[in-house]
């Protein structure tokens, strides 16, 4: 059984092999989240990004298509975010259980070019089968991408850096597997309620003020 697990998020930030300091030197809050990370968690232009872009704050998911914990979480984040017009949402794409899970992953990507990214993202975690290429490629039909277009844009450097990025940031923040959530200054790895995850949501509100 997955046990929930909450994690101060606050380690060694991206860089040329450079790590970041676990203190901010300016910061008044203890232990904070360097802000070279928050920004590759929060403002990488490649990840996708739901609900109010301009919100006050950002939850961050790091997800894989073939994690089953992931598949419970996509009705409470549909809830989330039509609960919470100020919340903004970034997608990580963490394909960690697999080739299916890196296909899916790259496909998802490319689906941004088509504008179905949500309408994807939400079919492929609400399979009952595994994520592969067959499978993938059916929902890609399903929801209405054009799927040769898909092919070439998953092809596309932005979706190798992204999925890249998201190996190197789980990597440098120590995380224990999908689904991760981290907003403010505090991840959490695990299934959650939608009160569960509103309360992370708000403590993040909280701390930064």
């Amino acid at each position: 059984m997955l046990t929930r697990r909450h994690i101060l998020i606050s380690g060694a930030a991206l860089g040329v092999g450079a790590a970041m300091p676990v203190f901010a030197q300016d910061a008044d809050r203890p232990n904070p989240m360097p802000e070279e990370l928050r920004k590759s968690l929060e403002r990488d232009p490649t990840s996708p990004v739901l609900g109010n872009p301009d919100g006050d704050i950002t939850l961050t998911e790091f997800f894989d298509y073939n994690c089953p914990f992931c598949r419970k979480m996509v009705g409470t984040m549909q809830k989330l975010i039509s609960s919470d017009p100020q919340l903004r949402v970034v997608y990580r794409e963490w394909p960690v259980f697999g080739e299916g899970s890196v296909f899916a992953a790259r496909a998802s990507l490319a689906s941004l070019d088509q504008g179905k990214y949500w309408q994807f993202h939400a079919a492929l975690l609400g399979m009952k089968d595994r994520a592969v290429e067959a499978t993938v490629m059916r929902v890609a039909r399903k929801v209405g991408l054009d799927e040769e277009k898909l092919r070439a844009d998953m092809e596309a450097p932005r979706v190798e850096q992204h999925i890249q990025m998201s190996g190197d940031l789980a990597g440098h923040m120590g995380l224990m597997g999908t689904p991760t959530f981290i907003a403010g200054d505090e991840g959490v790895f695990g299934e959650m309620s939608l009160k569960e995850i509103q309360g992370l949501v708000a403590r993040a509100r909280k701390t930064l003020g």
